[in-house]
This record gives C-alpha cells, sequence and structure tokens, in this order.
C-alpha cells in the first residue's frame, strides 16, 4: 500500500493525480457484452445478426442488446483509439475502463490505447452481475475473493503485469445474488485493506443501492472512496449541495454509440455537454470540480 499511497494507478503504472486532468470516470473501451443479449421482438429475429450499416442502424438504435454485433465493441480497438485521440485533443486527460472479469476485460489492448493516444488509462478489478461469474467464482469464499481482488491491483490481472487501478464496476442484480454479495465483502475488504477506490453498479430498483451501501459498511468498505454508478439528473444534486461528490462520463459499452458508426462518442460531454451545463447556469469552477477534482480524489489511494 505505502508505494500506491497518494498515486493513480494507470495501466502503465502509477502517476501523481495532478497529471490526469479531465477525467471520464465510467467507460468501456474493449469488451464483450454478451450476458445482456436480449432476443429480439417476434418477427425481427434475423435483424440480431450481420454488420451494423445505414440500413439496419436505426433498428440498432432502439434494439441495441438484440443485435449481437453491436455488443462485440472489443472488435474496434482501431476505431476506440481514434475516439481517445479527439477526447484528448477535446482537453480529455483519463479514462477509467471499469470492464470487469467476465465482459471481457482487455489489459493488452488498454496498454496498447494508453501508449497510442497518451490518454491515461485506469482498468477495473473485480467481477459484474451474477450471471457472468464463472462456477469457480461462486465457489470462492469471502477470504479468497478478497485475495484476489487485492492480487489483481498489486501483481496483474488475467495473467498479465498490468494492475488495475480501480475495484469495479461491481456488477449487482435485483434482488443481490449470494454470489454478488460476497463479491461486494470482499470487495470492502481489499478496499480496507488498500485504500482503494471502488465502482458499483446498483440493481434496477430505487432499494439497491441503499442495500449494497449496507453491505459494504457492514463489511467495513470506506464509502467515502465507492461510487454508486448509474445516477443521474447532475444540476440537481449541485442545487442539493452535493458538487463535491459528482462524476460524469457516457458509459459507452456498444458499437453504436461510436462516432464510427453515428454515435456521439467519449468526446460527447466535453464538446456538446459542457456548453451546454456552462449556457444553463453551472459555474465553470463547478464543472472543472465534477471532471477534474472529484475524480483526481477518488483515483487517489490512501
Amino acid at each position: 500500500m505505502s508505494a500506491l499511497s497518494g498515486k493513480v494507478q494507470t495501466v502503465l503504472g502509477p502517476v501523481a493525480p495532478g497529471q490526469l486532468g479531465r477525467t471520464l470516470t465510467h467507460e468501456h473501451l474493449a469488451m464483450t457484452f454478451d450476458c445482456c443479449f436480449c432476443p429480439p421482438p417476434p418477427g425481427h429475429e434475423g435483424a440480431s445478426w450481420g454488420p451494423i450499416t445505414m440500413e439496419n442502424l436505426s433498428w440498432i438504435r432502439q434494439h441495441p442488446y438484440s443485435h449481437r454485433e453491436n455488443l462485440q465493441l472489443a472488435q474496434e480497438r482501431e476505431a476506440v483509439r481514434e475516439e481517445l485521440l479527439r477526447l484528448r485533443a477535446a482537453g480529455g486527460g483519463t479514462v477509467v475502463d471499469v470492464t470487469t472479469r467476465g465482459i471481457g476485460r482487455d489489459l493488452q489492448t488498454l496498454r496498447w490505447l494508453a501508449q497510442e493516444t497518451g490518454v491515461h488509462i485506469v482498468s477495473g478489478a473485480g467481477f459484474y452481475v451474477d450471471t457472468t461469474h464463472a462456477p469457480a467464482t461462486r465457489a470462492m469464499s469471502v477470504e479468497q475473493l478478497t485475495q484476489l481482488l487485492i492480487d489483481e491491483i498489486l501483481h496483474g490481472a488475467d495473467g498479465t503485469s498490468t494492475k488495475c487501478g480501480v475495484i469495479g464496476e461491481i456488477g449487482c442484480s435485483w434482488p443481490l445474488t449470494e454470489s454478488e454479495r460476497r463479491v461486494l465483502q470482499a470487495t470492502a475488504q481489499a478496499q480496507a485493506q488498500l485504500g482503494c477506490p471502488v465502482t458499483i453498479h446498483p440493481g434496477r430498483s430505487p432499494s439497491a443501492p441503499f442495500q449494497i451501501i449496507r453491505v459494504l459498511q457492514e463489511a467495513g468498505a470506506d464509502i467515502s472512496k465507492t461510487v454508486m454508478s448509474h445516477l443521474d439528473r447532475v444540476r440537481l444534486l449541485v442545487d442539493e449541495g452535493y458538487g463535491d461528490r459528482i462524476l460524469l462520463a457516457h458509459d459507452i459499452h456498444t458499437k453504436h454509440r461510436l462516432t464510427k458508426f453515428g454515435g456521439h462518442g467519449y468526446a460527447h460531454i466535453l464538446t456538446s455537454i459542457v456548453p451546454k451545463m456552462l449556457r444553463r447556469g453551472l459555474a465553470e469552477r463547478t464543472l472543472h470540480q465534477v471532471l477534474v477534482e472529484n475524480p483526481k480524489r477518488w483515483l487517489t489511494f490512501k
């Protein structure tokens, strides 16, 4: 822990927090999302196959999880590289890739992207939702899961020497499964030992975030360094006084959201959303806090 204290761990090694710049805190740069394939509506079965074209793009936008090719973001390495170059040109400095075990985490690609673009990339340790847990994962004790998370941060993940710099996104269903509960408990214990950031994917219920927080707190987590993802309404939260607790990202995880396929791409927040926020009265200092200071504080190991 002493070697990481006060630093941020990227796929190319530790960096000083002040080097991060504007940070997207929840993205996917290389992943496969077959676990979330949704059968198409009756009569549309044939639309699930084949490449993405201008002719089927409208249908894919309406049914993004029913087109198998759309779920293979890992195939678009070169397109993602171009996207990150555009992000850097727009003033972006860091991307947190929260792709975990079971959904195609690819640390070699993340290293290549970081080297090719100059964008800092932080990789996520851990597990997604229960449906992606391998039998071996479900058989692990909390202690074994804790050690695995620690190893992915201190020694490297997926048989490589490339180290993760955040735990998550830790996937949770609703209701929470026993395997997911053990992963949450292990996440809390690993965080307590490492002083690392954590990010959570809550189940689809208004009660899910609160249940997860209870499990984490009871297991010893540091909630001040834990992010609950997929919660919106940024302006409302700022008005309520939570500007120092907000992070921003796109959560791009399918092909049709890349600019190559007519999507908004990874630079969208910086090029389109930030100007709109300014026009609607959010102060520059607030946006600097949300895009720079809050991510920096979160990602820095204690």
